[in-house]
């Protein structure tokens, strides 16, 4: 396996998020129009993706959020690489490259629906968050986590 840093112009990249769409319309049902305004990679400018034998098999990417966090976006697992730990590598690599860019906290919204997903963030140390942020605070499907990634000077 090989994780590479990169932008949203690679196109194995672009082939899984094309793939996480298409899952998203079905598990988001009547919301997808609204939850997909908001996954468009022109503003993300940090992008992993992990390949194998060539192939992209999974990604993840951060957004800017403010000045002190940054959003992940796209987490996708190709279905037959999925049950191998590669998702909590992307995020390992994720929450790393935040650090290196001196941010200090990641924050993900999810649906209730997106069991894995949830499921993942909760074991990686993810903290749900009491107020939906941003575009997501009335929406009944969301859920908005945080991890503080680097406390910053005391």
């Amino acid at each position: 396996m090989n994780l590479i840093r990169t932008t949203p112009a690679h196109g194995g990249y672009q082939s899984l998020v094309t793939a996480l769409d298409r899952d998203l319309a079905v598990t988001d049902q009547d919301d997808h129009a609204f939850y997909s305004q908001f996954n468009k990679s022109d503003k993300i400018p940090y992008v992993v993706v992990v390949e194998e034998n060539g192939q992209a098999i999974a990604c993840g990417a951060l957004k800017p959020f403010d000045d002190r966090s940054l959003e992940v976006k796209r987490m996708y697992t190709a279905p037959g690489a999925r049950g191998r730990g590669i998702a909590v590598s992307v995020l390992r690599a994720l929450e790393a490259w935040a650090r290196e860019l001196g941010y200090h906290r990641l924050v993900l919204e999810t649906g209730k629906r997106q069991t894995a997903a949830l499921r993942l963030y909760d074991k990686y140390g993810f903290d749900r968050m009491p107020i939906n942020y941003g575009p997501y605070r009335d929406m009944e499907n969301s859920v908005c986590m945080e991890k503080i990634v680097d406390p910053g000077p005391v």
